[in-house]
């Protein structure tokens, strides 16, 4: 009688533990979820080995140290309903408060919070708005491209759960990088805004 109850304990305890394994592996339902709310690999950029930044970058960053620091902490943002129109209102209001105005000749100066600028002044200033509502440095990056004219530009990409998000003073509407007319070239690091990659 010992025995089978010995046996029994035995087997319920297997049971247990069998099912306790397979629920881990498995794992729980909201982590289930969680692969849905996050966009697919494509939607995010790949940077491979470093390069050189942007000279007149390297310039902006002598005169404004602190749009320059190495950054800690998070580099990809949770998009909710708020996040995203936040997001929308910032980039529509820096669109609408800058006059764009191309840079004369060779002179090719980055600079900030301007009433008139062009491509790059437009994406610094998003960028140092985004920062003062709360959003983290790290998930905000100039990078360089090309046109379909073949024309050089300047975006900010925020990396979002729904994927890498440009901000482009062409338009209002806000796209995953590879759902734009862009050609890519270079992205900042997000650990480090003075170190660039190849995209």
């Amino acid at each position: 009688m010992v025995y089978r109850n010995l046996v029994k304990a035995l087997l319920v305890a297997s049971t247990v533990y069998a099912s306790m394994s397979y629920q881990a592996s498995a794992g729980p339902a909201a982590g289930l979820a969680r692969p849905l709310r996050t966009a697919p690999p494509a939607a995010f950029i790949t940077a491979s080995r470093f390069t050189l930044a942007p000279f007149a970058f390297v310039r902006f960053c002598r005169d404004n140290l602190q749009d320059c620091a190495a950054t800690k902490g998070e580099t990809l943002v949770e998009l909710d309903a708020s996040r995203r129109a936040e997001l929308a209102r910032i980039n529509a209001s820096v669109n609408r408060a800058i006059r764009p105005v191309n840079d004369k000749g060779d002179a090719d100066v980055w600079r900030v919070d301007v009433s008139a600028g062009d491509c790059e002044d437009y994406a610094l200033t998003k960028r140092r708005h985004l920062i003062a509502a709360g959003w983290p440095a790290g998930s905000l990056r100039i990078a360089v491209a090309k046109t379909s004219a073949g024309e050089g530009h300047a975006v900010l990409v925020v990396k979002t759960s729904q994927g890498d998000l440009v901000l482009d003073n062409r338009s209002n509407s806000i796209r995953t990088w590879n759902r734009t007319d862009l050609i890519w070239l270079k992205i900042q690091s997000p650990d480090n805004p003075r170190i660039w990659l190849d995209i």
